[in-house]
């Protein structure tokens, strides 16, 4: 069996039925609807492991977190020209990979090639979704970035999505390296807090707890590697930190 043949039901009514539970259940916290089926399919078919992976996703920096560290990359990048919508869409594709979490609704472990810290963390993905995404974003034409840094910007945003869950305290590792290698990695240094992924759960004292660390691991840093660059750019145009020079009176 390939890596990517995982156990997905077949009837197209119940993939789309799992498919509104999850975002219901994931995204809003909503009780399934459905949760006899899904009990049912849990414990006859694969000995209760959905239930049990599913608990454990809520092992991530949060959605937050990943998007000030791709517009902290963006101060690479940045120029006066350069439109919005690619610091959005840098935004954007370091939050894409947790669509993963989809997958255990429909029966897809923790540890799988398609389960959550699996490919869609890896550095081939995010190859992939930052070449799709600077092809689309190129169509309409952009000033003030070429196509290699626009590419480059949107992968290093998406990858650093892996990097931050691999210095969490708690789940499976990234697979980086997936399809090649699906071993799941951490880096030795893991100061951040996992975050539940319900949006009602970050307004928990669990939730604002875990803010707090990530503002302490990931927006501090984050803001202060930005200033840096940004100050480093100012010197080297012979423009003083603080401001243009000015002639004193």
């Amino acid at each position: 069996m390939y890596p990517w043949d995982q156990r997905i039901p077949h009837n197209p009514s119940l993939i789309l039925q799992r498919f509104a539970e999850t975002l219901a259940t994931t995204l809003l916290n909503v009780p399934p609807k459905y949760g006899n089926l899904e009990r049912k399919h849990s414990r006859t078919e694969l000995g209760g492991k959905v239930e049990e992976a599913f608990a454990e996703v809520k092992t991530m920096a949060s959605p937050f977190s990943h998007a000030v560290a791709a517009l902290s990359i963006g101060a690479c990048f940045y120029r006066p020209q350069t439109p919005k919508r690619v610091w959005i869409a840098g935004a954007i594709c370091s939050v894409i990979p947790d669509i993963d979490v989809i997958g255990f609704r429909f029966g897809i472990h923790y540890g799988d090639f398609w389960g959550h810290r699996g490919f869609t963390h890896s550095l081939l993905f995010a190859a992939l979704l930052s070449g799709a995404a600077a092809v689309m974003l190129s169509r309409r034409g952009l000033v003030g970035i070429r196509r290699f840094s626009l590419f480059a910007y949107l992968f290093l945003a998406t990858a650093s999505h892996g990097v931050l869950d691999a210095m969490t305290n708690g789940g499976l590792g990234v697979a980086f390296f997936s399809p090649f290698d699906n071993c799941r990695y951490f880096l030795p240094w893991r100061p951040i807090r996992v975050s539940p992924i319900a949006v009602t759960r970050f307004f928990s004292a669990r939730g604002f707890a875990v803010l707090q660390r990530e503002l302490l691991w990931v927006w501090i840093p984050a803001t202060t590697f930005a200033l840096f660059v940004f100050g480093l750019r100012r010197i080297g145009r012979g423009v003083p930190i603080l401001g243009p020079a000015r002639d004193k009176c």
